[in-house]
C-alpha cells in the first residue's frame, strides 16, 4: 500500500516460456495469486490487443491494459473502437495506454513517419477521451483529424486513457489530460522525480510503474539477457533524452557513442554493471522481490512486472503461477 491506497499487481503477457494459447491457466489463477491486472506492450511480437481479449474472456475479473500501443501506427478511432470492444468483454477496467513509442518502432509497426510526438499523443488522448465518453469529437486538433468519427455507444465503464511518459511535457500531458501515466526504465530513487515532474501524486490519477524482472540466480545470464534490451532501448532518442534528465548523460555517453556508430554489441558492452543491475532486476525471487518493494511510494498505483525468461523457467514452465506469486509484495 502507498498514501495512493491499495496498489494493484500485473503481470505484462506474453508470459515467459511458454506460447499463448498455454497462457489460459495461469491467466485464471492470477487473482489467486495475488494480481489484479494483465498488461500488454507493443514494439516486437504479437499485438497488443490479441491478449487482452484472450485474457479478457479467460478472466473477467482482470484489469486490462496495454503500456503501451503508439499513436503513429493505428488511427484514433480504431484505437477508441478496439478500447470500447475490450471493455464489452471484462467485468473489470480497460487501461487504453498510447505513447510515442520510438521511431524505430513506428516505421518497423508500420512504415510511418514519426513527427510531432507531444503534439500527436495530446491529440490523441483528447480525441480518445471525447469519444469515449460519448462526446463529438470535434476537429480542434493540430495533428489528426477524424470529424465525423463516432463510437455509437458508450461503454458502461469508459476506459481510461493513459499516456506512456517520460519527461515533463509528456507527463503533463498524461496528468492533465489523460487519466495517468505509464513509466519505466527508472530506478526506485527516481519515481518521486518523474511522478513530482507531472505535478503529482495525485490522488485523482493513475501512475503505472512497468518493472523488467529476471529472477535467475544466473547473474551472467541475466547482465547478458539485460545488455541486449538496455543496449538499443537507453540508446533510442526518447529513452537516452530521460536518462540524461536524470543525470546519467554521462555515465551512458560511452554506450551511446558506440551505438551512433552503429556498434550494437559494444553499445551494450559499455553499459555501467550498477545500471543494468539497477533497471533489470535479477537474482533470486526474494531479493528482486526486495526490490519491487522499493517503488511502493507516493502516487504509485500500479506495479506492473514484465518478467523475463530465465534458465529455470526454461526447464520448468509450470513454475511460472508460484514463482509469480514469490515475486509479489505481501
Amino acid at each position: 500500500m502507498t498514501d495512493s491506497g491499495p496498489v494493484r499487481w500485473g503481470v505484462n503477457l506474453p508470459l515467459p516460456a511458454r506460447e499463448l494459447t498455454a497462457h489460459r491457466g495461469t491467466i485464471e489463477a492470477l487473482p489467486d495469486l495475488g494480481y489484479t491486472d494483465v498488461w500488454t506492450g507493443e514494439g516486437g511480437g504479437i499485438d497488443a490487443f490479441t491478449p487482452l481479449a484472450a485474457a479478457a474472456a479467460w478472466q473477467p475479473r482482470l484489469r486490462v491494459g496495454t503500456g503501451v500501443v503508439p499513436v503513429f501506427t493505428r488511427g484514433p478511432g480504431i484505437l477508441a473502437q478496439t478500447a470500447a470492444g475490450l471493455a464489452e468483454l471484462t467485468e473489470g477496467e480497460v487501461l487504453l495506454g498510447v505513447g510515442a513509442s520510438v521511431p524505430a518502432h513506428t516505421t518497423a509497426l508500420n512504415g510511418g513517419t514519426h513527427e510531432r510526438p507531444l503534439a500527436r499523443v495530446r491529440d490523441t488522448v483528447r480525441f480518445l477521451k471525447r469519444a469515449l465518453h460519448g462526446q463529438p469529437v470535434g476537429d480542434g486538433y493540430e495533428t489528426l483529424s477524424a470529424p465525423g468519427f463516432h463510437l455509437g455507444f458508450t461503454p458502461e465503464r469508459p476506459p481510461k486513457v493513459l499516456v506512456g511518459a517520460l519527461r515533463p511535457k509528456m507527463l503533463g500531458v498524461a496528468y492533465d489530460d489523460g487519466d495517468g501515466a505509464v513509466v519505466n526504465l527508472l530506478t526506485a530513487e527516481d519515481v518521486p522525480r518523474v511522478i513530482a515532474a507531472g505535478g503529482g501524486p495525485r490522488p485523482d490519477k493513475e501512475t503505472v510503474v512497468k518493472l523488467f524482472v529476471c529472477p535467475t540466480t544466473d547473474r551472467a545470464y541475466a547482465r547478458r539477457a539485460g545488455r541486449g534490451f538496455l543496449g538499443w532501448i537507453l540508446n533510442q532518442k526518447p529513452y537516452h533524452a530521460f536518462h540524461e534528465w536524470l543525470g546519467r548523460g554521462e555515465e551512458l555517453k560511452e554506450s551511446h557513442d558506440h551505438y551512433v556508430l552503429g556498434d550494437r554489441a559494444r553499445a551494450a558492452a559499455a553499459l555501467p554493471d550498477e545500471l543494468v543491475d539497477a533497471l533489470w532486476l535479477h537474482g533470486e525471487p526474494a531479493a528482486v522481490r526486495d526490490r519491487i518493494r522499493a517503488y511502493l511510494q507516493p502516487g504509485v498505483t500500479t506495479v506492473l512486472l514484465y518478467v523475463a525468461t530465465t534458465p529455470e523457467l526454461h526447464r520448468a514452465p509450470g513454475s511460472l503461477p508460484a514463482l509469480l506469486a514469490e515475486l509479489r509484495p505481501a
